[in-house]
């Protein structure tokens, strides 16, 4: 359906030691995949409208996958590349490419009416793995700010040290002891450990003496010493062989991806893993060095050019202009007047001159293009309320066709893709690099970048010295020719330019505290709790497997919860992927603010985690127990959210965590809730809404119990509402199995993972991680050579835990039915039943 190849083979490359060469070829493969998904979407401009609304998703699916394809294998690239240049206009793709994922996935959500999307039939059309279109964290997010980061952690630690010193010292004081309490509980831990000692050796003394009886009962052996020596051989042979045989089986099940490899080799310093790792990690401190030979080169090559060329460039432009003044002066009797520096200087008159028609002729062609340009956007607007009429019926029915069908938005992204991919053609793709087998910068293309800022450097200080000579051959000629004035024409010219660019500014909010430095705001709410340390846990530790049956259900009119790899994708997609780069953030579809929902233990404040340690962001908590008592009044709680805005803004990215979110918008107050849950409601909607494109702030807020909001004030403060369901069987079986392995656990096959996880429905991942936490204690992980888990040591502590019942899960089903998006999905479903 989607009119592209659907067998297009575009699998990343498993992780290796590769060469500069084959970055660069993996590149290459890149920018041929985006030169035909350009012309593909080129070609759906003249297309017309898709009126089958699951056509339309199949398309703009499809299109979706390919970019996740090219986006894996640039990110790779530019986190490997070392050539400083090309890694320029590397970046310049890949921001392009992460933009257009993201307004793919806006079409896709536009045309479902979902957050979450099910590709197990477009994958296997495509005969790919989920595994294949898992969205990658670039990892430059991070790795470009690293310095910034480190000083705030570190500013972070100073402030905490300095301020919850006399806190930790108070709670230790609190532990009173006399001591002969102390002397008593020494001397019963004492006693113990001698009574344990002298039962071992009491019980080692009979064990030796029930050997010695049992000898001298038997009495000596009467049996051959060759018939004895065969017995022992064909014992010890037969059991070498199973193992050799049991061995070979392991071997060939771990080669076919069939068992895991638990072998302790695989993390050994001289494992290829471990050697591709270190590899990579050396790879990206060449990268750091040659970026600082090539900002060093940019500032020596520039000098060097100045001093070299910079006369001949001055005394080139001023003959180039004093030609010019008498060109002019011929052709209309007078000198012209000189474009002031917002026009361009000397610069625009040389594009005039080149321009078709002379002067007169290139303002009137500008006036002609503006007016068309009008008529243009006139008829824009008359098309768009010509398509709201059509479509309010659309809307109104949810999901039903309107005349026009459906059509992709044109993007804002494909333009930058369409210039870096132009620059590679010309400059990378056919480039002699034999004699740059290091990757350094190159000099050359440095030259010419500079050249054209020396030009223009040169050119401001041409200006102001032609401007005199003009004022002074103008003055010159009215004295010969005895006549007054023309000499305020081109003040005049400026001064309007001046008043139009100085009209009405937009109302600036008012600055609370601008006397003081951002380390000291910083420090403030770091001692109020505000600004909190968090753990580094990447995106991908948020383990979930992909839902393979979505589609089926859909097609027979169920629709299906979504799995935790689906959740992953979300919060990667909403929070992570436009937070990343300031220039995807101001372009890309703005999300504002995200609510996370979902059964205890599902690993809400995880994600929060995620988000943050994959950015390199700050975590402030706004969680209604986290403020009560801090900023009171009005005025105070106007300083505090002033004070996260202000610094937040300062040192983006920033992520405002809003725990037990819910409670803002709390139909009730619970009678014995101190905390004043609603102490943001008015605010907090506000603050939200006044945020722009170029501040990477993210509200995120957590909830157990969302349906005690009132949902419509809910949905209008949180952008995106993300559910979280409980674990399916695949997403438990996946859990059992890397969280054993995570916590020394290995997987013998005693271990019955499969009837492990069918038993655990139910059961959230925090619960899981639970019991594999009770089980897998020091004493059991030293035990595991001679005594292999088994899937009965993780019942009992599963069976202590209540787990998430059916009726919780409707009631969130429930929840989300009455959100925005919700009711639009059902709308959808009504329709299409109808």
């Amino acid at each position: 359906s989607s009119g592209i190849n659907a067998e297009w083979p575009l699998r990343p490359g498993p992780l290796s030691i590769m060469s500069h060469s084959t970055y660069n070829i993996q590149w290459n493969e890149a920018q041929n995949h985006i030169k035909e998904l350009l012309e593909y979407e080129a070609g759906t401009d003249t297309q017309k409208p898709e009126t089958d609304r699951v056509s339309a998703f199949q398309t703009a699916a499809v299109i979706y996958i390919k970019y996740i394809q090219v986006f894996r294998k640039l990110e790779e690239c530019y986190y490997q590349i070392v050539h400083p240049q090309k890694r320029i206009v590397l970046k310049h793709v890949l921001d392009g490419t992460m933009g257009r994922l993201l307004e793919l996935k806006n079409e896709m959500v536009n045309l479902e009416f979902s957050e979450y999307h099910f590709f197990d039939d477009v994958l296997s059309d495509m005969k790919l793995t989920p595994a294949d279109i898992e969205i990658p964290v670039p990892r430059y997010f991070t790795q470009d700010n690293e310095k910034d980061i480190k000083d705030r952690m570190k500013l972070m630690a100073e402030t905490l040290a300095k301020y919850r010193l006399d806190e930790t010292s108070d709670k230790k004081e609190e532990i009173k002891m006399s001591l002969e309490e102390a002397i008593k509980i020494i001397q019963v831990h004492e006693r113990a450990r001698q009574g344990c000692l002298r039962a071992k050796f009491m019980r080692e003394i009979r064990a030796q003496e029930e050997r010695e009886k049992m000898l001298s009962l038997q009495g000596a052996s009467t049996m051959d010493p060759d018939v004895a020596s065969t017995i022992i051989q064909k014992v010890w042979k037969g059991y070498s062989q199973r193992n050799k045989t049991l061995k070979l089986r392991e071997e060939e099940l771990i080669f076919i991806g069939m068992q895991p490899n638990t072998d302790a080799q695989v993390h050994h310093k001289d494992s290829p893993v471990s050697k591709v790792n270190k590899r990579e990690e050396e790879r990206v401190l060449i990268q750091a060095q040659h970026e600082r030979e090539y900002q060093d080169a940019l500032v020596n090559i520039k000098e060097k050019i100045r001093e070299a060329e910079g006369p001949d460039i001055k005394e080139n432009m001023q003959d180039q202009i004093r030609q010019w003044f008498i060109e002019t002066r011929d052709a209309t009797g007078k000198f012209p007047d000189y474009p002031s520096d917002d026009e361009g200087g000397s610069g625009a008159i040389f594009k005039t001159k080149n321009g078709e028609g002379g002067e007169e002729g290139g303002e009137e062609g500008g006036k002609k293009k503006g007016k068309k340009g009008k008529k243009k956007k006139g008829e824009k607007k008359e098309k768009k309320k010509k398509g709201k009429k059509k479509g309010g019926k659309d809307k109104g029915a949810g999901g039903g066709e309107d005349d026009d069908g459906f059509k992709m938005v044109p993007s804002m992204f494909i333009p930058g893709i369409e210039e870096a991919s132009m620059t590679y053609e010309e400059i990378w793709k056919q480039r002699d690099e034999t004699e740059n087998f290091q990757q350094k910068y190159d000099a050359e293309l440095i030259k010419e970048l500079k050249r054209g800022e020396v030009e223009s450097e040169i050119r401001v200080q041409v200006d102001d010295l032609m401007r005199q000579e003009l004022k002074n051959l103008k003055a010159a000629l009215q004295k010969d020719m005895g006549k007054k004035g023309g000499k305020g024409s081109a003040k005049k010219k400026g001064g309007k330019k001046k008043d139009k660019k100085g009209g009405k500014k937009g109302k600036k909010e008012k600055d609370l505290t601008p006397d003081r430095t951002i380390e000291s705001l910083y420090e403030e709410l770091v001692k109020e709790g505000i600004l909190v340390q968090f753990p580094k846990v990447k995106i991908s530790d948020y383990l979930g497997e992909y839902s393979y049956l979505g589609t089926t259900l859909r097609q027979a009119n169920i629709e299906p919860m979504p799995s935790l790899s689906d959740v992953r994708r979300v919060v990667t997609e909403y929070g992570i992927l436009p937070m990343g780069s300031q220039t995807v953030h101001e372009t890309a579809p703005h999300v504002k603010s995200i609510m996370i929902a979902g059964p205890h233990g599902t690993g809400k404040r995880m994600l929060v985690n995620a988000l943050c340690s994959e950015l390199g962001a700050n975590l402030m908590d706004l969680s209604a127990e986290n403020i009560c008592g801090k900023y009171p009044g009005k005025a105070g709680l106007t300083m505090l959210l002033h004070l996260v805005m202000k610094v937040g803004k300062l040192l983006q990215p920033t992520v405002v965590y809003i725990g037990n979110a819910e409670k803002t918008f709390v139909k009730k107050v619970a009678k014995n809730d101190v905390t004043d849950p609603k102490r943001l409601k008015k605010e907090l909607p506000k603050i939200i809404k006044k945020m722009t494109p170029e501040d990477r702030i993210v509200f995120v807020g957590t909830s157990l119990t969302p349906w005690d909001a009132d949902v419509k004030s809910l949905c209008q403060c949180y952008q995106k509402i993300v559910l979280i369901p409980r674990p399916d069987y695949a997403s438990r079986y996946l859990l059992f199995k890397e969280l054993i392995t995570r916590h020394g656990g290995r997987l013998a096959p005693t271990l019955d993972l499969s009837s492990l996880a069918k038993i655990s429905d139910g059961y959230t991942p925090g619960h899981v991680l639970t019991a594999v936490k009770h089980v897998l204690t020091e004493r059991r992980i030293q035990q595991l050579q001679r005594k292999p888990l088994t899937a009965a040591e993780f019942v009992t502590p599963l069976a202590r835990i209540d787990p998430i019942y059916k009726e919780e899960e409707e009631q969130f089903k429930a929840f989300y039915d009455k959100t925005t998006m919700g009711k639009k999905r059902a709308q959808l479903l009504k329709g299409e039943e109808e």
